[in-house]
């Protein structure tokens, strides 16, 4: 299992190499993949997605499509119409599938977008930030740095639980050497990359605590609904909401930290 996990990780952090490297369209249309599949994850774990696909599922899919190619359409104007267009989009399926889909089905697939496709997109549009080619590896030092630290000092100090009925092999202890671990990570990177050390470590800071926020987010969901993982489709992590749950909340405020902090140095 150990193995299984290293090799899947390593693999995950040569496509982030290679298409947030790349960025423009290549990490837009991964992006756009990722997104899908995660919804998807999330659609069959809250009963959108029953036995088969359905029109609900089948235009939220496509509202994330028109979501992220307007990203690109005159510098991302339009982003906030086109999340109008897919909410607009839900309601009519709602509507004239009246009273087969239920508004809990409704309910799921709005909050499937927006938590999935659109704070996922937020990879994205820090990319696309003036120094976001550095910026970017934050979202990511953050989440999974933060998630690496905290369970070697978890295991190693932890005493005090930190949520003992959601996780109760989460302690405070890792949590600590979770924030302590990215801001020492954002540090290092800063130094190697010409950046700002001290705003990178509150950066990577900030975002950490985030990304436990949105790590047991997803836990809080997959008990709710009775399930283990997402997915299967990562060998050793489960799904892609199991590996990116803490990227999709740590994404769109590195983006705006980013954003703030370098405006104002």
């Amino acid at each position: 299992m150990f193995w299984t996990r290293l090799f899947s990780g390593i693999v995950l952090v040569l496509i982030a190499l290679l298409t947030i490297g790349k960025g423009s369209y290549v990490l837009l249309f991964t992006l756009m993949a990722v997104s899908v599949i995660g919804m998807n994850e999330f659609y069959r774990a809250t009963g959108v997605h029953k036995n088969r696909f359905t029109a609900l599922e089948i235009l939220s899919y496509l509202g994330a499509a028109v979501y992220y190619v307007s990203l690109f359409w005159m510098d991302g104007i339009y982003q906030p119409v086109a999340m109008v267009f897919v909410l607009i989009l839900i309601m009519m399926v709602y509507v004239f599938s009246y009273p087969k889909v239920e508004s809990s089905q409704v309910m799921a697939a709005m909050f499937g977008f927006v938590y999935v496709a659109v704070m996922l997109s937020y990879v994205l549009k820090t990319r696309m930030l003036p120094n976001g080619v550095f910026d970017v590896w934050l979202i990511f030092l953050c989440s999974w740095g933060c998630d690496t630290c905290a369970y070697c000092v978890g295991m190693l100090l932890g005493k005090h639980k930190m949520a003992p009925v959601l996780s109760p092999k989460k302690s405070i202890e890792g949590a600590v050497g979770g924030v302590v671990g990215a801001m020492l990570l954002g540090g290092v990177f800063a130094a190697l990359t010409g950046g700002i050390v001290w705003m990178y470590a509150v950066i990577c800071g900030v975002g950490a605590l985030i990304s436990m926020v949105g790590d047991l987010a997803a836990s809080a969901i997959k008990r709710q609904t009775g399930i283990k993982d997402y997915g299967r489709l990562i060998p050793g992590h489960g799904g892609v909401l199991d590996r990116f749950d803490s990227v999709i909340f740590t994404a769109p405020i590195i983006y705006f930290l980013a954003s703030v902090l370098t405006a104002l140095s």
